[in-house]
């Protein structure tokens, strides 16, 4: 029975983790149609994208003291209905202005799930336990990249880029519906917990908080550099089809999710720092690979698929254990210590991408050097935390809420809707 709520618990935080790949590779099929039909350039229709990410970025810093201060269902009631409306306006967006605009404003809203989720998850549990439910969070998150490309073209193919804005407005009344109905308030909120000073002191004096945070975040800086990249290494310089990049793509994609749940299995015997340990070396050694194989005379198509599939699987193991030692001594801020994780995610992700960009020599080298090092900077990162005994010191036992109720009482209230 527990499992069974513990998995109706990770369904629906899973889902409101999904906002941002959802939103943006649904709607990636449909951008020449767009830079067409509004009658700009691909510059501006780029900019769809970029104000997107700077959206997430900005609004998870904003949700994060307020799911402490007021609990986190209450921002997450805003932060799901601006999502909503503002999918609907990008589905009514007269102008590419307009678009850019209303892009902002749906990651702004979709930030409150992702900040949200992971706070859910520390204030039920820590150590080894929250890294298992993480790793849950990852199987549906996960599928996303796999389905939204292919979702978003069959809507392209069969009426109007207008009609995937529509979706994702759906899909946002969807997760505020099963949020009221299933997803339990996990903290009551603490006034303190807007005095921001104080608390962002605490987390950045403490060496597991910032060594973890960018210990993931430059997994994911990895992760941001291979799907920039990716298009021009695997269609223009290896001769893909489209088609085929989009299988390449769900294949690493769904190594990602199939390694989270490896992790998921592991972490009955091993404690996080260690899986993160192991995991950050073998990203290391895929991204070393994908440079040897850059460096050789001729490409092959075999050998950079296999170094992406290992780096990106290997992932999957690195995402979940990070952010379950960098949060674990965070209960009392856990809205905050999601919040400032996550931008220091995108930060680092948006840098790691633009290098790719700025260093194109004509080459799959940037790609590859940028890759490698991002996992290599993980790697040291990840040793030095465990080396610290932060974090692995403090095991896996499940953590209660706070003094009076246990993780079973809270998960008892999922599947009862709010009185």
């Amino acid at each position: 029975m527990q499992s069974h709520k513990q998995g109706k618990l990770a369904l629906v935080l899973g889902s409101l983790t999904a906002f941002g790949p959802l939103s943006i590779d649904m709607y990636l099929p449909s951008l020449p149609t767009i830079e067409r039909e509004l009658h700009t350039s691909t510059s501006a229709t780029q900019l769809t994208l970029a104000s997107f990410f700077a959206g997430l970025g900005v609004a998870q810093l904003a949700y994060g003291p307020l799911a402490d201060r007021f609990g986190r269902k209450r921002p997450l009631y805003g932060g799901l209905v601006l999502y909503i409306l503002a999918s609907a306006g990008c589905a009514l967006a007269p102008t590419i202005g307009a678009l850019v605009v209303l892009r902002f404003l749906q990651a702004a809203g979709g930030a409150a799930g992702m900040v949200v989720s992971r706070a859910v998850v520390r204030d039920l549990y820590t150590g080894q336990e929250a890294a298992r439910l993480l790793s849950l969070l990852m199987l549906v998150m996960g599928a996303a990249p796999i389905l939204a490309p292919m979702i978003g073209a069959a809507i392209l193919a069969a009426s109007s880029w207008r009609f995937i804005f529509a979706l994702l407005a759906v899909f946002g009344v969807a997760c505020l519906v099963a949020m009221i109905i299933a997803l339990p308030e996990t903290s009551k909120g603490r006034p303190a917990a807007l005095n921001l000073g104080p608390n962002v002191r605490i987390l950045f004096r403490d060496p597991a908080f910032v060594t973890y945070t960018f210990a993931g975040a430059f997994g994911q800086a990895g992760m941001f550099a291979y799907i920039s990249g990716s298009p021009f290494v695997l269609i223009q310089l290896l001769h893909l089809t489209p088609t085929h990049y989009g299988w390449a793509f769900g294949m690493n994609a769904f190594g990602l999710i199939s390694a989270s749940q490896i992790n998921r299995r592991l972490l009955a015997r091993r404690t996080p720092a260690t899986l993160l340990c192991r995991a950050t070396i073998v990203t290391s050694l895929a991204g070393i690979a994908l440079v040897v194989t850059s460096l050789v005379a001729k490409n092959t198509l075999l050998a950079v698929l296999s170094s992406l599939f290992v780096f990106v699987g290997s992932l999957g193991f690195v995402g979940p254990n990070a952010t379950a030692l960098a949060m674990d001594a965070h209960g009392p801020r856990a809205g905050l210590a999601s919040a400032v994780l996550g931008s220091s995610q995108f930060a680092v992700s948006a840098v790691a991408s633009s290098l790719v960009g700025l260093l194109f020599d004509g080459t799959m080298r940037p790609m590859a050097f940028v890759m490698a090092t991002c996992a290599s900077v993980a790697w040291i990162l990840a040793h030095l935390g465990a080396a610290r005994g932060s974090g692995s010191a403090r095991g896996g036992a499940v953590n209660v809420v706070d003094e009076h109720r246990g993780v079973g009482h809270v998960l008892g209230g999922v599947g009862q809707a709010d009185p």
